[in-house]
């Protein structure tokens, strides 16, 4: 629409189905829409009227009155408003879907963490594909299944499918190990020792395929299946395969008999119940899931729905996302009633590319799980708010007893905690982990590379980390954490780490509350006294200062390990001809060790996927004229090579 100003922008809002787009003053995309009157529902977010000549005193329209405040915040941060037409409803749903996951706008409804679901990935670009646990969605040749509510449960399931049909746990292109003997896992039956080629290559593929017909829910398919090479093997007198197959058959008739649903009948559909709370800020939706009459799992997602208070709201957003990460969608989803579904049947058939029915069930066993669905949803959003308000009860009493305990003039709303990590002398960091409001603020975590070269001295590390950290803060830093002023700075450390940090904040003119918590007898050590303070072990505010302490622990030791590591491989393979970080990520990535990659044949570097011929064979003969990475440009026992 433009650069004209909002006013206008509205004024020329056609009466006809599309979507819309909020943008901020940084041309930010807020919060996408689509309607079946771009100007009907575009003008009922503001207060009428919005036409009026352009700079006017007062032009710019405000959001309407009793909109929730999340929804008046987005149309009072409007600075643009961009309108895409289409023919109906429908193609206004498949347009919002498409913009939604391109944009990730803020304001739209959208599914907690929903960057961190976990999926069941099956590795088919592998010879012997594995079955493993990711939160990945993207390689190619892979199958995923998901996205599942909770990790425990994909662990759960992957449990259950790892005594059904045992695949190979072990990590890598190629299955074994370096000895050439099968593993523990074969010995307890959870693997079938594909390394030593006690199964066959295609045995082991019709293995796969039965675990990829068993997630997809093709129970009745696979049970006919595993029956008929139970008496194939026991006509062919291979009896201990006979009873493989039958022992497998009975864990896969024994989960279907055990199943709340069980009619062959029913086929394949997902149910869904949500609820919403009143204050229009939170849903759940809860997903059971029937295929071939067997109602296989139930998923629980919470959403933040930024005052949507209509459940075909939340359902449709829901639909858009959910239905986009999964893998498969089932020919029918039953649907609570009241929903229009029209929309949401174009949007599903799109993303199948078959027909799918959308429909509310009047009655029967269809219409038993949707109210049980239903049930389920507003049960687990009950106990989500009573959870929550138990957690903000635990915080406000852990900041009360720090107030009080270390005499401060307010509860420490914002901790930030200091640790060193370092290997002697080497890869030296401190991490900062924060607190805000006694919850994690991680987007607010901060690393610092040490600079100190006079050896391992965390007092001289500490003092440089905390002058460093504080320089920032009395410079006015935009960074929003090194920007934000602490309410209290705990040192991991006792009365020398606490004299160096404090001497070093002074030295910054910056002067805040500042402690040291050592780790022995959990003393609170404070400036300018000589005894510690002992909190009582059952101190909420003490459990507060070990969670950051330990956070802040976590952090340093995992930026140690990644700054280590990154030290010990980068200068034999920055030596290595014709390799760039891309083909040493692929290197890597396909040998699972520099081990592996240092003892490899001239075939098998050939063998790595993206490595040119010509590039490998230079590589294996620099690798052997050279005599290994320590000649390549690493000498020995610097710390610096591949061990």
């Amino acid at each position: 629409m433009g650069t004209e100003p909002l006013r206008e922008q509205l004024a020329a809002l056609p009466d006809a189905p599309g979507a819309y787009l909020f943008r901020d003053a940084d041309d930010r995309v807020m919060y996408v829409g689509k309607a079946k009157s771009l100007r009907k529902r575009v003008f009922s977010y503001f207060e009428a009227p919005v036409r009026g000549p352009a700079g006017a005193a007062g032009s710019r329209p405000g959001p309407k009155r009793g909109l929730h405040p999340r929804t008046a915040e987005m149309v009072s941060r409007a600075a643009r408003l961009e309108a895409l037409v289409v023919n109906s409803e429908q193609e206004a749903l498949i347009l919002e879907g498409n913009l939604i996951t391109t944009h990730r706008p803020p304001f739209n409804v959208k599914l907690r963490d929903d960057k961190s679901y976990p999926y069941i990935g099956i590795s088919l670009d592998e010879a012997y594909p594995r079955v493993y646990f990711t939160r990945e969605r993207h390689r190619r040749d892979r199958v995923y299944f998901g996205p599942f509510s909770s990790a425990s449960k994909v662990r759960e399931t992957l449990s259950l499918i790892g005594k059904i049909f045992p695949s190979r746990p072990c990590e890598g292109t190629e299955p074994g190990r370096p000895s050439g003997i099968p593993c523990l896992d074969y010995h307890i039956k959870r693997c079938l020792a594909p390394c030593v080629d006690y199964i066959s290559r295609d045995e082991y593929r019709r293995l796969i395929d039965q675990t990829i017909a068993f997630l997809s829910g093709r129970y009745r398919g696979l049970e006919q299946e595993l029956e008929q090479q139970m008496r194939d093997a026991a006509a062919a007198q291979r009896f201990e395969d006979a009873a493989l197959y039958r022992n497998r058959l009975s864990a896969v008739r024994h989960l279907m008999e055990n199943q709340l649903v069980s009619s062959e009948s029913m086929g394949s559909l997902d149910v869904l119940g949500v609820a919403v709370d009143e204050e229009g800020e939170a849903a759940n939706v809860q997903v059971l899931q029937v295929r071939d009459g067997v109602l296989g799992d139930r998923q629980s997602f919470f959403m933040d729905v930024a005052g949507a208070r209509s459940p075909d709201t939340v359902i449709e957003q829901f639909a858009m996302e959910y239905y986009a990460m999964g893998m498969a969608i089932p020919p029918l989803v039953v649907v609570p009633r009241g929903i229009e579904t029209r929309p949401l049947e174009a949007l599903l058939a799109e993303r199948r590319q078959a027909g799918v029915e959308v429909r509310a069930s009047e009655r029967g066993e269809k219409r038993r799980l949707q109210e049980m669905a239903e049930r389920n949803a507003r049960l687990a959003l009950d106990q989500d708010r009573a959870r929550a308000a138990r957690t903000r009860e635990r915080r406000t009493a852990a900041l009360g007893d720090l107030q009080r305990a270390l005499g401060l003039d307010a509860p420490p709303m914002r901790i930030e905690c200091f640790d060193i990590s370092n290997l002697g002398a080497t890869y030296a960091v401190a991490s900062m982990t924060v607190m805000n409001g006694g919850a994690p603020a991680r987007a607010h975590y901060r690393s610092f590379t040490m600079r100190h070269e006079g050896g391992p001295d965390d007092f001289a590390r500490m003092e440089e980390a905390i002058g460093r950290r504080m320089a920032r803060l009395a410079g006015g830093d935009d960074d929003a954490s090194l920007g934000a002023t602490p309410s209290l700075v705990v040192i991991d450390g006792g009365k020398g780490q606490l004299s160096a940090a404090r001497r070093a904040m002074l030295a910054a003119g910056v002067d805040v509350p500042m402690i040291g918590l050592a780790k022995q007898q959990e003393e609170v050590f404070v400036p300018g006294r000589s005894d510690p303070i002992l909190l009582p072990e059952d101190s909420a505010g003490l459990r507060l200062l070990q969670q950051v302490r330990d956070e802040a622990h976590r952090f340093a030791v995992r930026h140690h390990r990644s700054r280590r590591g990154r030290g010990m491989t980068a200068s034999a393979m920055d030596s290595l001809p014709g390799i760039g970080p891309a083909r040493r990520r692929a290197i890597l990535r396909h040998f699972g060790s520099p081990e592996r990659f240092l003892s490899a044949s001239r075939e098998q570097m050939e063998a790595v996927p993206g490595l040119p011929p010509k590039v490998a064979r230079d590589l294996y003969e620099h690798l052997n004229k050279t005599g290994g990475p320590e000649q390549a440009g690493t000498p020995a026992g610097s710390g610096n090579g591949w061990s």
